[in-house]
């Protein structure tokens, strides 16, 4: 596929779920969560549904491929009910195929129940071998399915009772979003490893996984779902009980460099302000002179603007991004491969030939895009190309929801920052401090998950 020429950590999920309290109201649920996911697609492009129940029955259409690839107008119509979730999937636990894509629709003791999962647990090998001891039988190969069996093993209990037993014995990150035949369920892990939030539109309850879907779909922002909380929705309205609490927080601060969209807002950190923060500070940590400042779109432009802004060079779009070049499951040729970077990017050669460019990125991985993004701007005319990168080296594999690489894949676990400079060809490399990334974001460290930087993780990770 396409997206395997790409050199960048893959988004995790997007989960969404709406209650609609006056099903006779203009708002659709399904068409609702239709909008949604597609305001959540940068998060998982590899399937997509959505599952709608009633007050009786949950029906359920999901796919592989894209929001607008899965579901259509015939879908939409199909999908009747006042309550609805929606799930896009990149495979992060579980291979990528039909039969893990989400939500997951199942029957307990207390009716169907649709869950809809993002993130990963870390304890999933012990949970599952005592739930399979216990006679649980697992159609997937999802850590999602161990949360549908726990949640099945405590069915004696109320939905919410269930889930808080759920939470004690699930170690790692997960928001969630179920779906019960009467009311609609969030979660989120102790820590807040993932993020979700809670929306109101014309009186209707929303939960997201980021913000930026509650304005898409015209819904006010409420709050974020606490760490270690359960919101519960139906007829009554919104309740909540607080199940667990840690003694420190771990947001990931990917989201914040990568993943999220630039114009959502998690636990009170704008992604927007926060990558611009982020490109000020590694201008005043980096002191080179050039002629002008540079991103690799898109994830690095808000940080190049920051850097342009506090080192006083202009902000030019020297590399132009081809929007059309997606995921695509047409299995490309060799020379589609060899062709990746160039069928998503092109140098501007009028913007950077004879120019001491600084051009800034969101991270490295494997160090293979960026070298061919400097060659692309050498072939354009380029004097001196600068790499700055607004996070500090990648070390280390994330366990919480995020597919990053093996350890060994890392660059900057094989090499120092010379020989990483020297394989990538820029004329200098700099990337930002740890400490200079905690001041840019105006948190204290223990706020934030950091282990891919720092190799040290917030929960133990269990050996397989």
């Amino acid at each position: 596929m396409l997206h395997e020429v790409e050199d960048k950590f893959k988004d995790e999920c997007g989960v969404f779920g709406i209650y609609l309290n006056n099903p006779g109201s203009a708002v659709d649920a399904s068409r609702t969560t239709f909008y949604g996911l597609y305001a959540l697609q940068h998060r998982g492009q590899e399937s997509t549904g959505i599952a709608v129940s009633d007050g009786h029955q949950i029906n359920l259409h999901k796919g592989m491929g894209l929001v607008s690839e899965v579901i259509d107008e015939q879908h939409l119509e199909a999908l009747k009910g006042h309550i609805a979730i929606g799930h896009v999937r990149y495979s992060t636990t579980g291979e990528s195929g039909l039969v893990n894509s989400q939500p997951l629709v199942f029957h307990y003791l207390n009716g169907m129940v649709a869950l809809a999962h993002n993130g990963n647990l870390v304890n999933k090998v012990e949970l599952r071998k005592r739930l399979a001891t216990y006679g649980s039988v697992f159609q997937t190969t999802t850590d999602t399915e161990i949360v549908a069996n726990l949640l099945a093993r405590y069915s004696q209990d109320t939905m919410e009772d269930a889930l808080a037993k759920c939470m004690i014995d699930m170690k790692g990150a997960f928001a969630l979003v179920i779906m019960g035949e009467d009311r609609l369920v969030g979660v989120r892990d102790p820590m807040g490893i993932r993020p979700l939030c809670i929306g109101i539109l014309n009186g209707n309850y929303v939960l997201s996984s980021e913000s930026a879907a509650l304005d898409t779909i015209g819904a006010d922002f409420v709050r974020d779902v606490n760490p270690g909380e359960i919101v519960v929705i139906d007829q009554e309205g919104m309740r909540s009980q607080q199940v667990l609490n840690s003694p420190r927080s771990a947001h990931c601060i990917f989201e914040y460099i990568y993943f999220a969209r630039p114009d959502s807002t998690i636990d009170g950190i704008n992604v927007y302000q926060a990558r611009r923060s982020m490109g000020r500070q590694l201008a005043r940590e980096c002191g080179i002179e050039a002629d002008l400042v540079i991103s690799v779109p898109d994830s690095g432009t808000s940080a190049a603007l920051g850097y342009a802004e506090e080192a006083g060079l202009p902000f030019e779009e020297g590399l132009m991004k081809n929007r059309y070049v997606g995921r695509t499951f047409i299995r490309p040729t060799q020379q589609m491969r060899e062709l990746g970077v160039q069928l998503k990017l092109n140098a501007i050669e009028e913007v950077v030939k004879d120019k001491r460019i600084i051009m800034v990125d969101d991270s490295i991985v494997r160090g293979t895009t960026s070298k061919k993004i400097v060659q692309m701007l050498r072939r354009a005319g380029a004097k001196e190309v600068h790499m700055a990168v607004a996070s500090p080296p990648t070390k280390f594999p994330c366990y919480y929801g995020i597919d990053t690489s093996r350890r060994e894949e890392l660059i900057a676990n094989n090499m120092d920052n010379d020989e990483i400079r020297e394989f990538i060809g820029a004329d200098s490399l700099n990337y930002i401090s740890r400490e200079g990334m905690r001041d840019a974001l105006q948190k204290n460290y223990p706020f934030f998950c950091d282990a891919c930087f720092s190799g040290s993780y917030p929960l133990p990770i269990e050996s397989d």
